[in-house]
């Protein structure tokens, strides 16, 4: 298997993918092509120990969606599926091999091994933990080999070497849900008012600059721009900031291919840090040397989140004061946690509240849930 070709192919679509979702199924159709497997997972869960909530699951084979077998499996399988302590317990970047993550009696008796996984077609496949970003725990699943009957070095060589690219093409989707622009597209994303947005040109200069990307550089709260160029404030921050940006924007004649990174910038009198993600754009367009946005860059301000009114959002989606206040701090951005402390309610009544608001507006996870809250918000029901 010639591996370079794919993965720069990959890594384009998984550019394109990130800043809108439309891509994504064509992205996994190909990852599953140049590996040559039945197809991929993405999970997302939140929480430690077996408290361990899912929050998004996407089944995809060669591109195609399959939410019966994630419902499947998350309503059948989940609960009794012996591997799901020890898949918790692997380092990030771990590529685990399915039939490993059992005991050679639970091989044989085993629901969630014999009938889930012969179903997903993912006996043989792959299991790997993606890190713990902001607590979220990220699981990429992968199906078995089609063609090679057991896996080849060349195809796990490939995969591994996609690890970090995949992990922040889910980061930079995750920071876009948040900002209720998860298909705005690279144009789109400038008129949002929810989340910075700066567009880079190969030299790291500033091309453009939505209204809450200006604010912040004016106001030079971690982030300022120097003669054109992206700087931060503190030193240690800015070499980190540039080295983000040299990986995102290698030189011309590098073969080096692009890659996107993430990192938190400090600000002064104790704020809150800022959130931001560098990811480049695909670059396969030939320019004849003219300048065009290689490299875009999201900042997500903490503090800048959106006011849910929980007494309006009650009436919008028939919910009760506790399950519109809920729900209202979980679209303002606000971790379970953090939701427990602010309306001082135990974290168990929390999740319980949320699950209660999933039933009644038919969703499946928080994300579902803030963009179905999002969407009410800005257009209310008659």
């Amino acid at each position: 298997m010639n591996a370079v070709d794919p993965y720069e192919r990959i890594l384009a679509m998984l550019h394109r993918a990130a800043l809108n979702d439309v891509h994504w199924p064509a992205t996994a159709a190909l990852i599953d092509e140049a590996c040559g497997t039945a197809g991929n997972v993405l999970v997302v869960g939140e929480g430690s120990g077996d408290d361990v909530r899912v929050h998004f699951a996407q089944y995809l084979y060669r591109g195609e969606p399959r939410p019966d077998l994630a419902r499947e499996y998350f309503d059948v399988y989940h609960p009794h599926d012996e591997a799901l302590p020890r898949i918790r317990k692997l380092p990030a970047g771990h590529v685990a091999h399915t039939p490993a993550l059992y005991t050679r009696q639970e091989l044989k008796t085993s629901r969630a091994y014999n009938e889930a996984w012969n179903h997903c077609i993912c006996q043989n496949g792959l299991c790997i933990p993606l890190g713990e970003p902001d607590g979220l725990r990220i699981i990429w699943g992968i199906a078995d080999p089609v063609a090679t009957g057991d896996w080849q070095s060349s195809q796990l060589q490939l995969i591994e070497s996609l690890l970090p690219h995949v992990r922040q093409f889910v980061r930079v989707r995750q920071a876009l849900v948040g900002a209720d622009a998860l298909s705005l597209g690279l144009a789109g994303l400038l008129d949002n008012s929810r989340i910075g947005v700066l567009h880079l040109d190969r030299d790291g200069r500033i091309l453009a600059a939505n209204a809450p990307a200006q604010e912040l550089l004016r106001r030079g709260e971690g982030l300022s721009d120097r003669e054109g160029a992206l700087r931060a404030s503190l030193p240690a921050d800015d070499g980190r900031l540039k080295r983000l940006l040299k990986r995102a924007l290698p030189a011309f004649g590098n073969s080096t291919s692009p890659a996107g990174g993430s990192m938190r910038i400090q600000r002064a009198l104790l704020r809150s840090r800022l959130e931001l993600h560098v990811h480049p754009v695909d670059a396969s367009q030939a320019d004849y040397g003219g300048r065009r946005v290689a490299a875009v860059v999201l900042v997500v301000d903490p503090e800048n989140r959106p006011r849910i009114d929980a007494g309006r959002l009650s009436v919008l989606l028939g919910l009760s004061p506790s399950e519109a206040r809920v729900s209202a701090l979980l679209a303002e951005g606000r971790p379970v946690r953090e939701i427990a402390a602010t309306a001082a309610f135990k974290e168990s009544y929390v999740r319980w509240l949320l699950k209660q608001v999933y039933k009644k507006q038919g969703v499946s996870g928080q994300v579902a849930l803030v963009q179905r809250v999002l969407t009410a918000y800005a257009f209310p029901r008659r």
